[in-house]
């Protein structure tokens, strides 16, 4: 009987500089950015005043005005996705057992633009300490519990199976798909909607990474401020957005004839144990990650033919992963193209590791490797193939993405196309 697999059967997006999966790969393939100054609060009191801002309005996407009034801009994202993810499965969900549909979605920071208008309204903009709950909406609760952007997508496909919240900081979007898949792999679903969202661009947030000096300060030139891997980068972007995929047993998604973008083949999680933002620079912990990605897999170094790397842009985060790359794949780790789409789209926080799985699924579907836009001077400790500003056509079989989070979090993950993983 042959293992139990999880494939990508559809495909859901809302990035940056393109709503939908089509848009978002004509993004990515043209190396264009969409990093700009911020418009959707007065960022001129703060030190970084930029970020990947979604061109969503809620109508054109679909939702309704009671919708939009129900969900924080974040499930407002994942709830398009869903859908998007849906129609493009192909999948008649009214006839699959809800008992074996399942819900994974991943999000780092919550219903932070929720929370915050909702705060300043019944704080009088934080003069008020004692506040008055009667001038919330009713939707507060919501806004509170991230587990709220789980029911959404829930609801939409009426899933009665297992429906969880994973929130692992920068790594929640790939780990709320591992877990999609492992649930898939074990038996427990059939079909699981994954992925994460996250909207995190609003002044707490921007306050806070500030205070760290983690987002970069090149206020006069957003287009080109993220820069992963290169010698002058200064900080990563803030990004905004989500990514949900329709997951299927392999062996289901085949006999009912679904086109399958990718198989997930491994995925491996590890802790650095170390400390909340800094990074060891051996990366031993990513390595380990990648190393147990692979052996669930079964796949060697030389088998790995295009990496998505972290790449927020900063120079701890760069040299980490680097050397991670060295200490798992060894020589093949010089010879394989790596790549970070952050560059174009930002840092999208928990939900831009489920982003850059439907940037690696789309890359294996079309043989083409995006580029890391503004990378223009190598920096001597980074010393692999980058892939700078062009996209690059090359046969991808099998891609390794991974993601770092605050906290010390690592994850790997291994798609390949169909039939090319035992």
């Amino acid at each position: 009987m042959p293992r139990r697999r999880a494939v990508i059967t559809g495909i859901g997006v809302v990035a940056p500089g393109g709503i939908g999966r089509k848009e978002f790969w004509e993004l990515l393939t043209s190396g264009r950015t969409a990093t700009h100054a911020i418009s959707v609060f007065d960022a001129t009191p703060f030190r970084s005043r930029i970020a990947a801002e979604c061109d969503f309005d809620t109508a054109a996407a679909g939702l309704t005005p009671q919708e939009a009034r129900r969900m924080d801009r974040a499930a407002q994202f994942a709830v398009v996705c869903a859908r998007e993810a849906v129609a493009d499965s192909g999948l008649e969900f009214d006839t699959v057992d809800s008992d074996t549909v399942g819900v994974s979605i991943g999000s780092a920071v919550g219903a932070t633009i929720g929370l915050e208008n909702e705060y300043a309204v019944v704080s009088n903009s934080g003069r008020d300490w004692i506040v008055d709950h009667a001038y919330a909406v009713p939707q507060l609760y919501g806004y509170l519990v991230p587990s709220s952007f789980s029911a959404e997508v829930a609801w939409t496909v009426g899933a009665e199976g297992p429906v969880t919240t994973v929130s692992t900081g920068c790594t929640s979007g790939l780990d709320a798909v591992s877990y999609a898949a492992g649930l898939i792999e074990e038996g427990s679903a059939e079909v699981m909607l994954a992925g994460a969202t996250d909207a995190p661009i609003s002044p707490i947030s921007a306050a806070s990474f500030d205070a760290i000096k983690a987002t970069s300060p090149n206020n006069a030139d957003p287009e080109h401020a993220s820069r992963p891997f290169d010698a002058h980068r200064d900080g990563f972007v803030m990004g905004e957005g989500s990514a949900v995929f329709v997951l299927e047993e392999r062996e289901a998604a085949k006999a009912r004839g679904a086109h399958v973008y990718a198989e997930v083949v491994g995925f491996a999680g590890r802790s650095n144990a170390y400390h909340m933002t800094g990074l060891k620079p051996d990366g031993r912990e990513m390595a380990e990650a990648i190393t147990v990605a692979m052996r669930r897999a079964g796949v060697r170094p030389e088998d790995i033919d295009y990496i998505n790397a972290h790449g927020s842009g900063t120079r701890q985060n760069d040299r980490h992963e680097t050397a991670a790359f060295k200490r798992s794949l060894g020589e093949r780790a010089h010879q394989v193209p790596v790549s970070s789409i952050k560059s174009m789209v930002g840092h999208s926080l928990g939900a831009i590791g489920s982003i850059e799985i439907a940037a690696c699924a789309l890359a294996i579907e079309h043989g083409v490797v995006p580029p890391t836009a503004n990378l223009r001077t190598s920096d001597p400790e980074c010393d692999l193939d980058y892939v700078p500003r062009i996209a690059r056509e090359a046969e991808l079989d099998v891609v390794l993405t991974v993601g770092s989070g605050f906290g010390g979090f690592q994850t790997a993950m291994l798609l390949a196309r169909p039939g090319r993983v035992a």
